[in-house]
């Protein structure tokens, strides 16, 4: 009995050390964007739209699709590899490769696909699918394994091509969307130097159906009796005026609440960086708290909702032209299908 309480106590003992030496650094950054680009006036020789009825609405003038000489993964390995040489890391020195996406090229995952094309062997890859949400999602989740000691190095990546389950003769959501890809490397730091200051992540599948890409429910028959189910899926299914509500509410709520438990103040933020969905909502939340816009991140203009690439993909853009610099602080939320809906606060410790 002695043994055992001995075992016990090193063991919390370990996992107390753990908490109090491991914290995480965003050290890399790295984007990846098709070449096809879809302006509004294009899409207006399709549905029954204009530039100024788009650019009002949702701040968005153009997108990018994937075209037949590119993939998604293809785009997640750009990304990935250009924040692998933004952090100066050896590929072999990865522990997780994690892809956030609902739209991956394989629905049996794409992460291990990406592992191999980057060479790097010791890590272990696998998807995650939170829509929106999958970037701050993903980036929490891998946090948790840096900081409880599992793992020292990792990329994650958020990336989709919505533009594969989109009706393009809807103009209400066709307007919406495009495809790209974004990744971060993070690594393992001391407590002191932890850049992950503060997260809430929330879920309501109450709602889901307000944003959803449903299976169809075709079936064929089988042997005798028996039928089954062809894998199938509909477009995009989005309630738009819900979701905004959704957004406008939730998202300032879960902020107040993140801010508040750090005790940092909203005038102590550097940047505020929201999943682009629409430029009214950055717009909206900045307000809430009185941000002003200078501070609030945003390229919707030229690439719409990428979905779990939006974060990833504004995060370099402003890495990479000198807007944010290292020790900056970050306020980031992800929100979208599920529906799902998270904060983080952190700092770049990365170049700039």
């Amino acid at each position: 009995m002695v043994a055992e309480d001995s075992i016990q106590a090193n063991f919390f003992s370990l996992t107390a050390n753990f908490k109090t030496l491991f914290g995480v650094s965003l050290v890399g950054s790295g984007s990846a964007i098709p070449a096809q680009k879809i302006t509004n006036d294009q899409l207006a020789a399709r549905v029954e739209t204009n530039d100024e009825w788009v650019k009002t609405r949702t701040g968005i003038r153009e997108r990018r699709i994937i075209g037949p000489d590119d993939s998604l993964s293809n785009l997640c390995f750009q990304a990935a590899k250009a924040a692998l040489e933004m952090a100066d890391w050896e590929a072999n020195t990865v522990d997780m490769v994690l892809v956030a996406t609902s739209t991956p090229d394989d629905l049996f995952g794409i992460a291990p696909k990406i592992q191999a094309q980057l060479g790097a062997i010791n890590a272990v890859a696998f998807d995650l699918t939170a829509a929106c949400s999958g970037f701050l999602f993903a980036l929490v989740t891998s946090s948790q394994y840096l900081q409880n000691g599992a793992f020292r190095r990792a990329i994650i990546i958020g990336a989709d091509q919505l533009s594969s389950w989109m009706n393009w003769d809807d103009r209400s959501s066709c307007v919406l969307f495009g495809d790209g890809a974004g990744a971060v490397a993070i690594e393992a730091t001391g407590s002191d130097q932890n850049a992950l200051i503060g997260f809430k992540l929330k879920s309501d599948g109450a709602r889901g159906e307000c944003l959803s890409v449903p299976q169809e429910k075709d079936y064929v028959n089988l042997v005798g009796p028996f039928k089954n189910q062809i894998g199938r899926f509909s477009n995009i299914q989005m309630n738009g005026q819900e979701v905004y509500k959704f957004a406008v509410r939730e998202v300032p709520l879960l902020l107040k609440d993140v801010l508040r438990d750090c005790g940092i103040s909203a005038d102590s933020l550097d940047w505020l960086l929201l999943h682009q969905a629409n430029q009214r909502i950055l717009n909206a939340v900045a307000d809430r708290f009185s941000i002003p816009k200078s501070k609030v991140l945003s390229n919707l203009e030229n690439y719409g909702n990428t979905s779990a690439a939006t974060i990833p993909i504004m995060l370099d853009e402003a890495v990479r032209d000198g807007r944010i610099k290292s020790g900056d602080l970050i306020a980031s939320s992800g929100f979208g299908a599920g529906l799902s809906w998270g904060v983080a606060l952190f700092r770049w410790h990365g170049k700039s």
